[in-house]
């Protein structure tokens, strides 16, 4: 294996699942020799419509094999219209969003950015109110917004302009950071300045896979307007499907005045972001905000062809419901069983994680689990929390299985 004589110290996902993967399809993954993994990580939901899925495969095959272009910045392309309209006709057209799309770059955190930098472009102000617990990327405008402290660390400067309040039962629900901040606005004396924006999960993924409520979220949406403050939302782990609706705060009933998309967007693990934004909040100026890879043809083509797969109706959103009551159920009763080493199960949708009281018994549980063939990994600020996020496409035998060996490398890992 050449990967430790010559890649960088900073590859983390080939330690923990340390064989050579060869190919993929569906909800599994194969490794050199042959052996098949389940998985319930779906490129930490990049893939959630799984590996290779057969209609987004054959529309890439053909736009190659008629030499489509690749690579054009933000030219106009055939691949890059047809993805808009299948765009407005299949999500914005139907939930009535009146949103300009922008293609910030590849990933992300550039999306982040392009929403960060917006909104104090729109407002003239400076501040962003962030998380505890929150991620939004590696970049340092993302960083200065993220909360776990190992990440900010490698910015390697100081992470300023962010006013950092609690999330949605931080400190078991003790502290109100919607008060807290509702209060010091209301104080010219509180020393805090009416920020530019707020930036949210409506998951928090990485953080431990925290759900907000949806009540929370439409009191959060509420204090925005009537501060006027711009309201972000991260959906960049939690949007195209991954809870249900395509995006996550559908259910909390707002609109929030920024979406932050990647990920799932391509359907098919290509890079891809966007940030979409109200109409009369597009006051760039051509090429202010740009990037080489803003125009991923490839990743047009699949995003378009996975629209028109997964979301011409109601058929998925539903299923991933459905399996969300499933989960809840399983998940809850393992916690029980094993409640001395199991603070919490909690998810949404097809995101769910158990909490362990002890961090090290998370890393424990995703190693035997990687041992009988599943793929999960970690989160949380210790990496006490093991995550699950299988496709949402797996078949209804592959989520009991997965479940199965999630109970059985729990009974070992605590056993042990």
């Amino acid at each position: 294996m050449i990967a430790p004589t010559i890649e960088s110290e900073v590859r983390s996902y080939c330690r923990n699942w340390p064989v050579v993967f060869d190919r993929a399809r569906g909800s599994r993954m194969f490794d050199r020799d042959g052996r098949a993994y389940l998985d319930f990580f779906a490129g930490a939901s990049a893939l959630n419509y799984g590996h290779n899925h057969p209609a987004l495969k054959r529309a890439l095959l053909s736009y190659l094999e008629q030499d489509g272009v690749a690579h054009s910045l933000d030219m106009l392309t055939v691949a890059k219209e047809d993805f808009l309209t299948e765009f407005a006709a299949r999500v914005l057209g139907p939930r009535g969003l009146d949103y300009r799309v922008q293609f910030p770059g590849p990933t992300g955190t550039n999306s982040v950015e392009a929403a960060l930098k917006l909104a104090r472009k729109v407002t003239g102000r400076q501040t962003i109110v962030a998380f505890t617990g929150a991620f939004h990327g590696m970049s340092l405008g993302s960083l200065a917004v993220t909360g776990n402290a190992a990440k900010r660390a490698g910015a390697g400067i100081p992470l300023g302009h962010t006013l950092r309040i609690p999330y949605d039962g931080f400190s078991g629900g003790q502290v109100s950071g919607l008060k807290l901040l509702d209060s010091m606005l209301a104080d010219s004396s509180s020393g805090v300045d009416l920020p530019a924006a707020v930036i949210v999960e409506t998951v928090q993924g990485e953080g431990g896979v925290n759900p907000a409520g949806a009540i929370w979220l439409a009191d959060l949406a509420e204090l925005c307007s009537r501060r006027d403050i711009l309201l972000i939302i991260d959906d960049i782990q939690m949007g195209c499907g991954r809870t249900g609706p395509f995006f996550s705060f559908e259910a909390a009933g707002i609109t929030p005045d920024i979406v932050c998309l990647s990920k799932s967007i391509s359907g098919y693990g290509l890079p891809m972001s966007l940030t979409l934004f109200r109409t009369e909040l597009d006051v760039w100026q051509p090429g202010e905000h740009n990037g080489t890879f803003r125009g991923n043809n490839p990743a047009f083509v699949t995003a378009a062809a996975a629209l028109r797969e997964f979301w011409a109706d109601s058929t998925l959103e539903k299923q991933t419901e459905e399996r969300s009551v499933l989960f809840e159920e399983r998940l809850g009763e393992l916690a029980d069983r094993h409640a001395e080493h199991v603070a919490a199960s909690r998810g949404r949708g097809l995101v769910w994680g158990l909490d362990f009281r002890e961090p090290h018994l998370a890393r424990r549980v995703a190693d035997a689990a990687f041992a009988r063939g599943l793929l999960v990994e970690t989160s949380g600020s210790c990496d006490e929390v093991v995550k699950l996020m299988p496709s949402l496409t797996s078949t209804d035998e592959e989520l009991a299985e997965g479940l199965g060996i999630l109970r059985d490398s729990v009974a070992s890992a605590v056993g042990g």
